[in-house]
């Protein structure tokens, strides 16, 4: 039978199934969580690529039926920073210089020079005195907040409701007391603050730029609930660094409110084109979570290569507004197409343009028609990503992007959204 890479074979002959012996099938027992997945059209398969260096946005999609370049359209290298000449350069040497891998965590040999350097510039990137890299920004998040919940006394997270889900298991892990505020609602948040004594100590955690929706958060006015109620500020800036103010420190820069925010939590792996996540703030509250954050101390260092890589985008971004400006425009011009198309859109205040399906097995159909019919490659969002009846497509343009690509993109949309006769917009949703 044939299948797409990444897929699980479905067992049509549940005797295979059949007890072995004493106890439990567990097997068996997830094979039916995989089926109930597929039965709902949620079930995600992974695409085989081969990036082609130079000629992002393209791919190599690898399928059972042979190769075919692909138009990718949903990446989260938004600035094509992963194969920018600087960058792949930076790598090269680092592994010339230093080899492959860290060699440890960085308590015992991987403290090298290159994410030295790394954290120094995003401590300066953010206006900070310091900051600490780790394996991922998941882990950051995670590590990060659960330090400070088991750190600050008595303490309080208040967590924006649709946080990611790095924020929410580190606020679990902290085992510290939870509010959860709605959605970038400020009136709610007051009401929280309001009801918990100024003494005790309060974090609240929020994001600037909303992966799913694209909108961005009232930094401003969040900002000033927690200074006028002695709380502390955790902004996850993941989809922002890189992309916003004059130095791509983020939308807290672009603001003007970067020098207000306790603890600003960002990735390497978005913007900035490589892997690993971060934290930066004062000296102390850095040096505090390198000694306590569990997901720090027990995990291997980046590679050099890697370190290296990160330290030559942000250095060339820092200088550089080009790529910025540039993918900008291409957004303004893709949701102007997409109206003109009347696809149905969230036209949110980000470089995030989430295209409305309300169909698991329908937001599949569109990504597999779209692949097939038009070599346009995107992926379809379902829960648990985004709730029930708002599945979607995420699509992001990048500077490289041209615009015979994002007509190609609108022209492909409207085909499929007759094909599979789904409601076209009105207007942007």
């Amino acid at each position: 039978m044939e299948r797409r890479l990444g897929e699980t074979p479905v067992r049509d002959d549940r005797s295979a199934y059949a007890s072995r012996g004493v106890g439990p099938d567990y097997d068996d027992m997830l094979h039916m969580s995989l089926l109930e997945l597929k039965q709902e059209g949620r079930y995600r398969v992974f695409q085989e690529h081969r990036r082609i260096v130079g000629e992002f946005p393209l791919s190599v999609a690898v399928t059972a039926e042979g190769e075919r370049v692909v138009t990718v359209w949903c990446s989260n290298d938004y600035l094509g920073m992963g194969q920018h000449p600087a960058v792949r350069a930076a790598m090269h040497d680092a592994v010339d210089g230093y080899g492959a891998g860290a060699g440890g965590t960085r308590n015992i040999s991987g403290n090298h020079s290159p994410i030295i350097a790394l954290e120094s510039e995003l401590a300066a990137l953010h206006g900070k005195e310091a900051a600490l890299v780790f394996g991922c920004g998941y882990l950051a998040n995670l590590s990060t907040l659960a330090a400070l919940g088991r750190l600050l006394p008595n303490c309080i997270l208040i967590s924006d409701q649709l946080n990611h889900a790095s924020m929410i298991q580190g606020i679990s892990a902290s085992r510290a007391e939870k509010r959860v505020f709605q959605h970038n609602d400020v009136l709610h948040l007051e009401e929280i603050l309001r009801s918990i004594p100024k003494h005790r100590c309060k974090v609240v955690a929020f994001e600037s730029v909303y992966s799913m929706d694209g909108d961005i958060a009232p930094i401003r006015e969040i900002v000033d609930l927690c200074e006028r109620y002695g709380a502390m500020t955790y902004l996850d800036e993941v989809h922002a660094v890189g992309m916003y103010g004059p130095t791509g420190g983020g939308v807290a820069e672009r603001d003007g409110l970067a020098d207000r925010i306790h603890l600003v939590q960002g990735t390497l792996a978005k913007a900035f084109g490589v892997v690993g996540g971060y934290v930066a703030g004062s000296a102390v509250m850095i040096d505090a979570i390198r000694s306590h954050a569990n997901g720090f101390i027990f995990t291997s260092a980046l590679p050099p290569a890697v370190a290296a890589g990160a330290l030559a985008s942000i250095r060339h971004l820092r200088a550089s507004d080009a790529e910025r400006e540039k993918m900008h425009a291409n957004v303004r011009k893709l949701r102007t197409r997409l109206r003109e198309e009347r696809i149905p859109f969230l036209d949110a205040a980000s470089h995030i343009v989430p295209v409305m399906v309300g169909d698991a097995a329908r937001c599949k159909a569109v990504c597999d028609l779209l692949f097939e019919r038009h070599s346009i490659y995107v992926q379809p969002i379902n829960y648990p990503t985004v709730p029930y009846g708002s599945e979607r497509l995420r699509i992001t343009a990048s500077p490289v992007h041209t615009d015979r690509m994002i007509d190609d993109l609108a022209t492909a949309l409207a085909d499929v959204w007759r094909d599979l006769q789904l409601p076209f917009a009105r207007g942007t949703v």
